[in-house]
């Protein structure tokens, strides 16, 4: 089984996304495939074709760069948030680890873009109540990575684009990554803001805070600008929650670089990186990234995931310089599957195509 394969298995589901791109790389071999369309006016969807990766812009951007940061000595996992950005909604004595596991007791989700009262989103953020206590339990949390967004630009004294280009993508060489408006080819990632625009009219699935409902909701396809309505409307399509676009081969190579980190001495300390991939109290949540067990050669081995809201996904098995990549516009579908039910449609095929890899040792191969 090849990534030809994989996007065969998304494409053939009932939910199918209108495209699809997946990959996978272990070793020296990567093997990355293309099929359907990327946009509504019919273009095909090809390799290079860049996505908005949406919630994959908390392990890609934010959790890689904090990475960078500890393994400098910049920041600890354990320095609480007020070393870096005071008066923030968060209880005394929360760390950075804290955002990373999502145990800071923040809300999960609020449409800061119908505030009325503050400057800003961050000053939004910050006058809005705690949900759940500190350390209380995983409560998955958007608002959390945006904290984490901030404290990266206090710690570097540079706007958040900036610094993940100088501790992510720039050393890494990954030139198709960054935050948008994203230059073609790149997939659309839906038709305005349905989706949000429908959790505000009905208070699902988080209660609205704010009473304001008027607001001038986009209604076009979006496609080369953030769908994430924080990231867009509030945020100047720049936050730690969302607003990164890449492609198949520069998360292959961030993935690989973060699932052999002994090849990279030069970004990152193996102490950190050993202290990120560790779960810590919640079973299948590490620091940023969420964990599972998966199926390599026959055998169970961990791999490290996260997904993203416009349906894509990336993987990373530590320790073993293999990653997997799913990119889709799942969003167009008449009824969208979940990222995650996509995720694990395409996984048997990448992960079988990661022994094949082995085998072949062929170097890239694209379809």
């Amino acid at each position: 089984m090849t990534a030809a394969a994989a996007v065969a298995a998304v494409l053939a589901t009932d939910s199918a996304p209108r495209g699809v791109v997946a990959g996978v790389v272990s070793g020296t071999g990567r093997d990355i495939a293309a099929g359907g369309l990327a946009d509504l006016a019919g273009t095909s969807m090809t390799i290079e074709t860049a996505f908005d990766v949406a919630s994959v812009s908390k392990v890609a951007a934010t959790t890689t760069a904090i990475l960078r940061l500890v393994s400098r000595g910049d920041l600890g996992f354990d320095d609480p948030v007020t070393r870096f950005v005071p008066g923030t909604a968060c209880a005394p004595g929360t760390t950075v680890r804290h955002l990373l596991q999502h145990r800071a007791g923040l809300w999960e989700w609020q449409p800061l873009y119908l505030d009325r009262v503050h400057s800003d989103a961050a000053a939004a953020a910050d006058a809005l109540p705690l949900r759940y206590g500190l350390d209380e339990g995983r409560h998955y949390s958007d608002l959390g990575f945006m904290l984490l967004g901030r404290i990266i630009a206090a710690v570097t004294g540079l706007p958040l684009d900036a610094a993940v280009r100088e501790l992510v993508t720039a050393p890494l060489g990954l030139a198709r990554t960054g935050y948008g408006p994203a230059a073609p080819p790149v997939a659309s990632s839906s038709v305005g803001d349905a989706a949000e625009r429908r959790m505000v009219a009905t208070g699902e699935p988080y209660p609205i805070l704010t009473t304001a409902r008027d607001f001038a909701w986009r209604e076009d396809e979006i496609t080369g600008s953030v769908n994430d309505g924080n990231s867009f409307h509030a945020l100047g399509g720049i936050s730690g929650h969302a607003g990164l676009f890449s492609t198949a081969d520069d998360l292959l190579t961030l993935g690989a670089a973060l699932a052999a980190p002994e090849r990279h001495p030069e970004l990152w300390h193996p102490d950190a990186v050993a202290e990120l991939l560790r779960d810590g109290p919640d079973a299948g949540q590490a620091l940023g990234w969420r964990s599972d067990t998966v199926a390599v050669g026959g055998g169970p081995t961990r791999m490290l995931w996260h997904p993203g809201y416009t349906g894509c996904a990336l993987g990373i098995v530590p320790g073993a310089g293999t990653a997997a990549v799913l990119l889709s516009t799942r969003l167009f579908a008449p009824a969208p599957a979940p990222t995650e039910a996509l995720w694990r449609t395409a996984l048997p095929a990448l992960l079988d195509d990661i022994g094949q890899i082995s085998r072949d040792n062929e170097g890239t191969r694209t379809s």
